[in-house]
């Protein structure tokens, strides 16, 4: 069934019909629009809330940062992010598969029903034309036809008057005749416009027009199955990132389980530990047996003078509450006058041979004022020393072997690069075409200067580590720099410099120094490298290698265009990264 055969005569309700539709497809896009704008609102809001609750803190500076509840806490926000993320790509789907494709489609569709109307139109027009032209030919047939009538009674009638002339008869006759003629050519004129309009009629009611809604019928339903593929898309778009979603969710999920109290607890432990040991018990500390000695076995304690008594728990530091500490008053001495010595009592003690109240007020404030003055240290914020002297002993441990590492880590670099810097004097050297071996001067100098300063403060932290109690683990290195002639000089332990062209004591030196790393374990390696050319390995500290062989890589290369590589059997040296092509293991 079709809308040509069965709506022929329905122009109207299809032509209302269309336009519906298409502005059903218009509402659509805007309903998905709108969808998309709330869709990047609260990607938007979502983004902004990960950015204000995930503020950009160092995990070394903020203390918190290692407890797992806040970890989890920022991989939470992380995973809203991710999740704010997916929000927007559903956005820009449905706008670019849904309101852009929807929209220029709906362009074309008007563009085809404005098409069909005017062609529907125009075949309307076409035969109303016809039907006017049916219409003026009938009514002057019609007219004409009357005329001859009458012209033809008018000649019977004078023909019959026995008054009238021969020649009037003959006129009346003849003018009957003409209009005889006139009514029977419009008549001939009507019967040909009748069979033109029934012939457009027919071609109008059973072929244009039906055409034309069959055309209007087949654009109508790709409109709705194209619309219909819009209202799929608006579920697939969502149902496409779900999975990522999904993993959002379970990335949140996963970091609340991962979330470990008790070891929470072991990290505020940790961090926070001092080191000291919990105070004893306050001694009862008698002034008055200070100042007049009871002569009586009974006295509570026996007589100490002020200095000994105030300085008892001077060496305590109470760092539990050191944030709200306050000078109590029942921790300073009284400052009231003692009172005179009785001779009843026995004579004074014998600290007190000279006036025993100015001495007691000399020894207070001998006593006090330190007292006084470490109180309102622990008030105020404590000053930062290098040797972090101002932490509690297990808190200065654990920075200054921090401290170590660190320092540890830059003097290897600058030893890595010291030791790059000779390698390459030397190719300079044997290779003059290369480069200028005096260029590196400047740098082999500069690298010098810094291996000595950190080992300097290599050995100042592994002194203030030892005082603290702490043992240091840092390495010790091989050190090798270079002198202004471009030899190499080797550090030794303690940072002595000694020429590889000394006698036998330096060489004993080297030997001693190596002793010590005997025992170590071999460095894992960190990828392989195949060879793609020989390298014969003359110079020192390299190693020879053949074309197509495979290498383990001990060390990457640190910009001096050099590659630490170990062989099977243990040897180690450096080659030419531009010889070989590097897999690392990821």
């Amino acid at each position: 069934m079709d809308w040509g055969t069965e709506l022929w005569d329905q122009y109207d309700i299809i032509e209302k019909h269309t336009q519906a539709g298409q502005e059903l497809v218009d509402k659509y896009v805007k309903f998905v629009k709108e969808r998309t704008e709330i869709e990047q609102n609260y990607a938007k809001q979502l983004r902004n809330l990960s950015k204000k609750y995930n503020l950009k803190r160092s995990g070394k500076d903020e203390p918190e940062c290692r407890l797992s509840s806040y970890q989890s806490f920022l991989e939470i926000l992380n995973e809203m992010n991710d999740y704010a993320g997916q929000r927007e790509l559903i956005a820009e789907n449905m706008m670019m598969n849904i309101c852009i494709d929807l929209t220029k489609y709906l362009q074309e569709l008007k563009q085809e029903r404005k098409t069909y109307l005017m062609e529907a139109k125009k075949a309307q027009q076409s035969l109303e034309s016809t039907c006017k032209q049916l219409d003026s030919s009938k009514k002057r047939f019609e007219r004409e036809w009357r005329e001859a009538e009458r012209a033809a009674q008018y000649a019977e009638k004078t023909d019959q008057d026995i008054n009238a002339t021969k020649a009037d008869v003959e006129k009346a006759k003849q003018q009957a005749h003409m209009r005889a003629h006139v009514a029977e050519e419009c008549k001939n004129d009507y019967a040909a416009q009748l069979q033109k309009y029934n012939k457009e009629q027919n071609q109008f009611y059973f072929n244009d027009m039906p055409l034309i809604f069959n055309k209007l019928q087949d654009l109508d339903e790709r409109r709705v199955r194209k619309l219909a593929q819009g209202y799929i898309l608006f579920s697939d778009t969502e149902k496409h990132v779900m999975p990522i979603i999904g993993k959002c969710l379970e990335g949140i999920t996963k970091a609340g389980t991962n979330v470990n109290e008790r070891n929470d607890s072991m990290v505020i432990i940790e961090q926070n530990k001092s080191g000291f040991e919990r105070p004893g018990d306050v001694e009862f500390e008698d002034y008055s047996q200070g100042i007049n000695r009871a002569s009586s076995d009974s006295s509570l304690g026996t007589p100490k003078g002020p200095m000994e008594l105030l300085g008892k728990n001077r060496s305590k530091n109470f760092w539990l509450f050191s944030k709200k500490s306050k000078l109590s008053p029942s921790t300073l001495p009284p400052f009231s006058t003692p009172p005179a010595p009785s001779p009843a009592n026995g004579p004074p003690s014998p600290k007190f041979g000279r006036d025993p109240l100015s001495y007691c007020l000399k020894e207070i404030n001998k006593t006090v004022k330190p007292r006084i003055s470490s109180f309102r240290t622990l008030r105020r914020s404590p000053m930062v020393t290098e040797d972090f002297a101002h932490l509690p002993p297990e808190q200065r441990r654990k920075r200054l072997q921090q401290k170590l590492e660190e320092i540890s880590k830059e003097l290897q670099k600058e030893v890595d690069q010291s030791e790059a810097l000779g390698k390459m004097k030397d190719v300079y050297e044997k290779n003059p075409q290369m480069g200028d071996p005096a260029s590196l001067a400047s740098q082999i100098s500069q690298t010098s200067q810094n291996i000595e300063r950190l080992r300097g403060e290599l050995n100042k932290y592994e002194t203030w580590l030892a005082e603290a109690g702490g043992r240091g683990d840092t390495l010790r290195y091989k050190t090798h720099t270079f002198n202004n002639n471009g030899a190499h000089d080797v550090l030794s332990p303690d940072g002595a410099h000694s020429d590889e062209s000394t006698p036998d004591p330096s060489q004993a030196i080297y030997a001693e120094f190596d002793d010590d790393f005997e025992d170590e374990e071999l460095t894992v390696p960190i990828g392989t490298c195949t060879a793609m050319y020989s390298f014969p390995g003359a110079s020192e500290g390299t190693i020879s290698m053949q074309e197509g062989e495979v290498l383990a890589v001990v060390e990457e290369d640190k910009g001096d265009g050099w590659t630490r590589v170990r062989r099977n059997n243990g040897d180690e040296g450096y080659i030419p990264t531009s010889y070989v092509t590097i897999s690392l293991s990821k």
